[in-house]
């Protein structure tokens, strides 16, 4: 289990406990110490308000845990038009949607891919780029997101 995984499990009951969802949590070291970044949603969609009641409350988590070692700083934040994904269901319910990966290790010569999601098993995610498909585990995965080419869908009135 990740660092991310072990927080994400810390933390849920607590954030789902306020009426959210924690879709992931990511954790990026800095120079000084570390960034823990919590993505939150709820079916009303995610206000500056709703992210500060989960930071202070996951704050109180997280120091009276000592679950992050050193100095850090916590960011929380609704997922955005470029959503990331963490799961394995989050990869499913977004099949046909462009995204971008980041990958741990070369995969048929590449470390990013920016194409169509089109499968996602217990134990790959599939990604065509171009005509070339890539069978990525899911332990390569760096970090995935929506690629939601804004330009490209929007509808602009009295078109």
């Amino acid at each position: 289990m990740t660092a991310q995984d072990e927080l994400a499990e810390l933390l849920t009951p607590t954030v789902k406990g306020l009426g959210y969802a924690l879709l992931g949590v990511e954790r990026q070291r800095t120079g000084s110490g570390s960034i823990v970044r919590l993505y939150i949603d709820c079916e009303s969609g995610i206000a500056v308000e709703d992210c500060a009641r989960v930071s202070r409350q996951v704050g109180d988590v997280l120091e009276a845990e000592q679950a992050v070692n050193g100095e850090y700083t916590l960011e929380v934040s609704s997922p955005g038009f470029d959503r990331p994904l963490f799961t394995q269901d989050q990869y499913r319910s977004h099949i046909g949607a462009e995204i971008k990966v980041s990958l741990r290790a070369l995969v048929n010569g590449r470390r990013r891919l920016s194409g169509t999601l089109v499968d996602a098993t217990d134990e790959l995610v599939t990604v065509r780029v171009g005509g070339e498909r890539f069978d990525v585990p899911y332990s390569l995965v760096e970090n995935a997101r929506l690629d939601p080419r804004l330009s490209e869908r929007v509808t602009w009135i009295g078109d």
